[in-house]
């Protein structure tokens, strides 16, 4: 006989849920204990959260149900889903999506059918209910369902679909443009087949009434920008005119999703052709969409301006991730214009969901960068207006405005910054707690210039304003004060040496001050001024004002808490700034870095043999420690020797560098470059075990992970010189592979936003192994020589290159045939020295001579006709050939 629940029993069940609502636990547990169905007995809250546990028990034990149980739970969803409550339909959706998520899809073949049979209904609740369901699985189902799997249902479905754009109710039509759109990204087949039919059935709905089709209709445009462009081109220019009206759409959610539309289209190419003639529309409808809504002020509690002394709420905290330590060369060439910081938008924080404020800000930022100064002639008559109103709202519109151009639109405002910085600086001084604020942001995104006028000019007015801002009654404009000023300390470097005791008053003053939040940017701040202003901070009278309270929330926090994170970077800086000057304070800080790795491996090893009982460490408490490991070994260098030689960190960096999270043995490669460099001494005894490991992480896959391999083996090489030579064999294939990769990307170096090149890493090291092993390494010469000179022909002089042009000179010697067919590059790559040492800049000369006089005087002249004209003058100056 077929299961069914009795009449009885479904009493009881509804006396059990209505008494549920009241919070007692005992009569909740029985209630999660029976399945239920919401088949029309009881008042309409009880059924629908009878039917939320009744999905929160098929999520949990779906699969232990009895199969009658389970099909009478399926056929029940179906025989109700028109029914009159629309709360009631919309719980069974969720619930047949539910068990379909289940991998039920294929074991229940009947319900797509089914649910587009129901589509047909005359019913409008059944009509609805199914198209309910039916978005619910294609939002969770998109990719099965344009798969064989399920034999194409979409081939069925997306026709079907399209009917129901032309349906009286604005819920159905919004549902079936929903249904569509999930497939768009994926460029499901089905959909590329019925393109040109969905792109007219768009165009029907575009002056929909329901605002939730018109939201749809957007959305779609948007998606098929990305994906079809092709199909969208013929009718551009009144898809753009729609947008237009679309974007001031009286409702928010319909206008952020036309917004949407001007920020993809700012990343296809033929934006600029296509958007140039709508500009003078465009811009002042962004502009009008950046000013803060009524909604926003009241969330952002724009109307408090001081609550300093409120402590943070927790969930206020984003959690902050470490940027593992990677090996840079320092000084590479001047950074490309343009690099600024492209942070997104201001800082609206606490709306940190997306907005149409956000949204307008972005766009106006992207179409900045791809128009440049032909955007000003629509933007600058707004500016004025906006930047002097006496309305606040209005005003600090205005400097929005100006902070999300700055990046694309630069040149062209270079001639109003004079007048413009100094009415942004007076407005950081504001009465309103919003307006002092964004002021900070877009002062920030002008650093670059402010910097580059006389510091007396601006430099000073903003620095000393923006420290007064850092002490602000509101918590919102410290920080906001707190990152501008750490992008100023990146732009102004040493600038900002004769002002660094005001600075550190300023900054030790807001440890006593801050809440939470801001403690962890406030770090952040104090460590890029470390990485700023370097050694210059070494100073008695700096060192008493920094160390005592970094040290104090060192000792006051627990092993375990993550706000060690900023604040380990924070010393890191530190420690690599004071140099000998962090001395005093290295031993607990050492002692306790050692203490984090060595408690997190043995938390791993328990948790690999016993992953019942113990919880998976969160491994970035070691990644921070052997970064802060290597500030100190860099900072303190050989004074760290008797630190090494009374603990066991060899032993640790020994397993961290074989752990199976690339971070960590990316930043263990990190530390034993530079513990090579400071105390080669306790390396040295463990470089038989090591070597074979740093030849295994010469994988590209792993780029950072690599480079810091690559780096610490050239390291180990200037140390150990002839005694390399055993392990020469073990890594040259390797790397003579990854130097001759195909464009390697650029990485963006972290500490000084110059590009590097990663072949420069692995052109260096095989430049120390050559010089160390010469015999070894020469025979590969032709392998290498071309990719090796261009790598490193962008690099200023330094320590690093000359020990790597010294190698390269040294295998000419033993295999001067290796490098004759590319003999140009080597020439490009000698010319690239502004000043090398007397002796290395003889080696050059005998090479090139030694060459010249080879082929002989004709040959030579035929040679150097190939030459650009001022690499020729470069080596007849330098090198008389």
């Amino acid at each position: 006989m077929d299961w069914q629940p009795d009449q009885q029993g479904l009493q009881q069940v509804l006396q059990l849920l209505k008494d549920s609502q009241s919070p007692n636990t005992a009569t909740q547990r029985i209630v999660q204990d029976v399945s239920f169905l919401p088949t029309g007995v009881g008042d309409e809250p009880t059924r629908s959260l009878s039917g939320l546990i009744l999905k929160n028990n098929v999520k949990a034990h779906y699969q232990s149900f009895p199969p009658p149980v389970a099909d009478f739970i399926k056929q029940e969803c179906l025989n109700n889903l028109g029914d009159a409550s629309s709360l009631i339909r919309a719980t069974i959706g969720i619930l047949i999506t539910t068990i379909a998520s289940k991998g039920e899809l294929q074991m229940w073949p009947e319900l797509l059918p089914q649910l587009c049979n129901l589509l047909n209904s005359e019913d409008y609740n059944t009509c609805e209910g199914a198209f309910g369901a039916l978005q619910k699985i294609c939002e969770d189902s998109s990719e099965l369902l344009d798969s064989d799997a399920l034999n194409r249902p979409l081939n069925i479905m997306i026709p079907k679909f399209l009917q129901f754009f032309k349906h009286c109710s604005p819920k159905i039509r919004s549902h079936a443009i929903a249904c569509v759109n999930q497939f768009i990204m994926d460029r499901a087949q089905a959909l590329m087949d019925n393109i040109d039919t969905f792109i007219e059935h768009l165009f029907a709905l575009a002056v929909d009434d329901d605002p939730e089709v018109r939201k749809n209709v957007c959305r779609a445009l948007v998606m098929l920008l990305e994906v079809r462009i092709d199909r969208l081109i013929p009718h551009m220019h009144s898809i753009i005119q729609y947008m237009l009206q679309r974007t001031q759409d009286h409702d928010e959610n319909v206008a952020l999703e036309a917004c949407e539309f001007w920020l993809t289209l700012a990343e296809q190419p033929i934006c600029k052709e296509v958007l140039a003639s709508h500009l003078v529309q465009l811009i002042p409808i962004l502009v009008n969409g950046m000013k803060y809504s009524e909604i926003d002020i009241i969330l952002l509690k724009g109307d408090v301006e001081e609550d300093e002394a409120v402590p943070d709420s927790e969930q206020d905290i984003k959690p902050r991730f470490h940027k593992s330590r990677t090996v840079t060369l320092p000084h590479e060439a001047e950074r490309p214009d343009g690099s600024e910081d492209t942070e997104d938008d201001d800082d609206d924080d606490a709306l940190s969901d997306w907005n149409l404020r956000k949204c307008s800000a972005a766009a106006l930022d992207v179409l900045a960068n791809v128009f440049r100064e032909e955007l000003l002639p629509h933007l600058l008559p707004l500016l004025k207006g906006l930047l002097f109103h006496p309305e606040w709202v209005v005003k600090e519109s205005g400097i929005l405005v100006l902070g999300a151009i700055a990046e694309g639109c630069m040149q062209g405002m270079v001639p109003y910054l004079p007048e413009l910085i100094p009415h942004l600086i007076q407005c950081l001084s504001d009465k309103k707690a919003l307006v002092r604020s964004i002021a900070c942001w877009t002062l920030s995104r002008y650093a670059h210039w402010v910097v580059s006028q006389p510091p007396d000019m601006h430099l000073k007015p903003l620095m000393t304003e923006l420290l007064k801002r850092i002490l602000d009654g509101n918590k919102r404009v410290q920080e906001a004060a707190c990152s501008a000023f750490a992008t100023l300390e990146e732009e102004a470097c040493t600038e900002l040496v004769p002002y660094l005791s005001y600075i550190l008053d300023t900054l030790v003053f807001a440890f006593g001050k801050y809440q939470h939040k801001n403690l962890l940017i406030l770090y952040d701040a104090i460590g890029t001024l470390a990485d700023s202003v370097g050694h210059h901070l070494n100073q008695p009278e700096y060192i008493q004002k920094l160390m005592p309270p970094l040290i104090q929330k060192w000792n006051e926090l627990k092993d375990e808490d993550k706000d060690l994170f900023p604040l380990l970077e924070c010393l890191s800086s530190v420690a690599t700034a004071l140099q000998s000057g962090f001395l005093p304070y290295c031993e607990p800080v050492y002692q306790r870095c050692v203490t984090l790795v060595q408690k997190t491996l043995a938390q791993a090893m328990m948790y690999t043999q016993h992953p019942e009982q113990y919880e998976a460490p969160d491994k970035d408490f070691m990644i921070v420690a052997l970064d802060l490991l290597s500030g100190l070994a860099e900072g303190l260098g050989g004074h760290v020797e008797q630190l090494v030689a009374r603990s066991n960190i060899m032993t640790l960096l020994f397993q961290c560098m074989q752990d199976s999270m690339p971070e960590v043995r990316q930043s263990s490669f990190a530390l034993l470059g530079d513990l090579t460099k400071a105390c080669f001494i306790h390396v040295k005894p463990c470089i038989a075990e090591f070597m074979p490991i740093l030849g295994t992480n010469l994988n590209p896959e792993f780029i950072s992970v690599c480079n810091n391999a690559t780096w610490a083996i050239g390291e180990i090489c200037m140390q150990m010189g002839a005694e390399m030579q055993p392990y020469v064999q073990m890594v040259l294939n390797n790397l003579v592979e990854i130097i001759n990769r195909p464009n390697t990307p650029k990485t963006l170096l972290e500490n000084t936003g110059r590009l590097t090149s990663p072949s420069a890493i692995p052109a260096i090291t095989i430049g120390r192994l050559g010089y160390v092993c010469p015999q070894e390494v020469a025979p590969m010469l032709q392998q290498f020589i071309r990719p090796w000179c261009t790598s490193l022909r962008n690099i200023r002089d330094n320590e690093e290159k000359d020990s790597a042009f010294r190698g390269i000179c040294m295998m000419i010697g033993v295999n001067p045939g290796g490098v004759v067919q590319d003999f140009i590059f080597f020439c490009d790559a000698v010319a690239s020295w502004v000043s090398p040492k007397d002796d290395l800049r003889d080696m050059f000369y005998k090479i090139l001579h030694g060459f010249k006089d080879q082929v002989g005087e004709e040959n030579w002249q035929q040679f150097s006709e190939q030459f650009p004209p001022l690499l020729k003058e470069r080596l007849a100056a330098f090198y008389g050939v």
